[in-house]
């Protein structure tokens, strides 16, 4: 039932609608427009006002149909975000032999407009072939790539479901049940300038400081469920000047909160030791540590047989195919909506090479996700229990 040629042809379209973060007005304006067409409600929440986005986060409900008297069915959350990483603008979209990709100076936008278009699709579906379903709330969020921000800023009075599933992976058999927290780090060191060829000795070497703490680090793998980062330092103004502040920013995700606390603890002491034990202060109390720890998301840890989990493996089964449930070391609005007591499995969508320009998905493997949404949606309406 799913429209191969038409889920290309939205897909196609939408990749071509700028949609940075924070710049996600026109592709929601085009989402709105297509759900209002097929008889969504739709509403426009005030998270862009908060976080400094051109629109909020667009929330579509769908009343359930043909359901029977005596059937009682729970909302089912359904969710994709509308933002776009750089390079993403001016993307053409490429089909050849049944693969999408850009141009190769942008990125392609599957991430996540394959599961906008794979929504849409689906629920044109159901309205077009009057299939039963039971109530939906689709959540399309502003400003997942830099912090999930739409998801932590959503207003949840708009949200009555209780669990559902978020497309926004690569695996079109897994269903991600285990997500870690993660914490963002971020230090400033205060040094001293000075001119680094005729006087170096009376300055104070930010960049040096902070080298001495990276130095000190066990970056990367920590183990099977931990892992850190040192992803960006920013300091110094010219060679021939001594800097005098240096931005060191970092994370740890863990799917273990001691660890996670852990890890962040460890780091924070190495930046600090550094420069409480720094040989020569001078008489300004020069170096100097700001430290920033801030929560970027909690962790997800859905129980194997949860509903959720169930459902998804119901439907594959139903379908010829299988679902495995799945730990991931990335995080999505799904954590986010976990957090809340949205208990939110992750679906994939068949897309590769993300945030790159060498991004790509197969058409093939898009159709397989609507059709997979499309039976979770008719197996969910029967109000038919599943065992695992």
């Amino acid at each position: 039932m799913i429209n191969k040629d038409r889920l290309a042809q939205t897909f196609k379209h939408l990749v071509s609608i700028d949609s940075i973060s924070k710049d996600e007005e026109a592709v929601c304006c085009e989402i709105r427009k297509m759900l209002v067409s097929i008889g969504a409600e739709t509403v426009i929440d005030g998270a862009g006002d908060r976080i400094g986005s051109n629109t909020g986060n667009l929330i579509a409900r769908f009343a359930g149909n043909r359901l029977t008297a005596n059937t009682q069915i729970e909302p089912l959350l359904l969710n994709a975000h509308m933002d776009t990483v750089e390079p993403g603008r001016g993307i053409n979209a490429i089909l050849k032999n049944g693969n999408f990709t850009s141009s190769g100076s942008t990125i392609l936008g599957a991430d996540d407009k394959s599961a906008i278009a794979i929504l849409l699709e689906t629920m044109k579906t159901l309205q077009e072939n009057d299939l039963q379903h039971g109530p939906l709330e689709i959540v399309f969020t502003i400003c997942e790539e830099i912090g999930l921000l739409g998801a932590k800023n959503l207003d949840y009075s708009l949200i009555t479901a209780k669990w559902g599933y978020t497309l926004d992976a690569t695996d079109t058999e897994g269903i991600v049940i285990q997500a870690p927290a993660a914490n963002s780090l971020k230090f400033k060191i205060h040094g001293k300038d000075a001119h680094a060829g005729a006087n170096p000795e009376h300055g104070i070497n930010a960049i040096a400081i902070a080298s001495r703490a990276i130095a000190g680090l066990n970056i990367g793998r920590i183990d099977s469920e931990t892992t850190c980062n040192i992803g960006i330092i920013e300091g110094g103004i010219a060679v021939n000047i001594v800097p005098n502040l240096v931005t060191v920013k970092g994370e740890v995700r863990s799917h273990n909160a001691n660890k996670l606390d852990k890890i962040t603890n460890e780091i924070v002491s190495s930046f600090k030791n550094v420069v409480e034990h720094y040989t020569n202060p001078s008489e300004d109390k020069l170096p100097a540590l700001e430290v920033f720890v801030d929560k970027e998301f909690p962790r997800t840890n859905i129980a194997a047989d949860h509903l959720v989990v169930l459902l998804a493996k119901k439907a594959a089964a139903n379908l010829g195919t299988k679902m495995n449930a799945k730990t991931t070391g990335g995080g999505s609005d799904a954590n986010i909506f976990f957090e809340k007591g949205i208990i939110t499995g992750v679906l994939g969508t068949g897309m590769h090479d993300m945030h790159t320009v060498r991004e790509s998905i197969r058409l093939d493997d898009m159709v397989k996700t609507a059709e997979l949404l499309l039976e979770i949606i008719r197996v969910h309406s029967s109000g038919v229990r599943i065992k695992g």
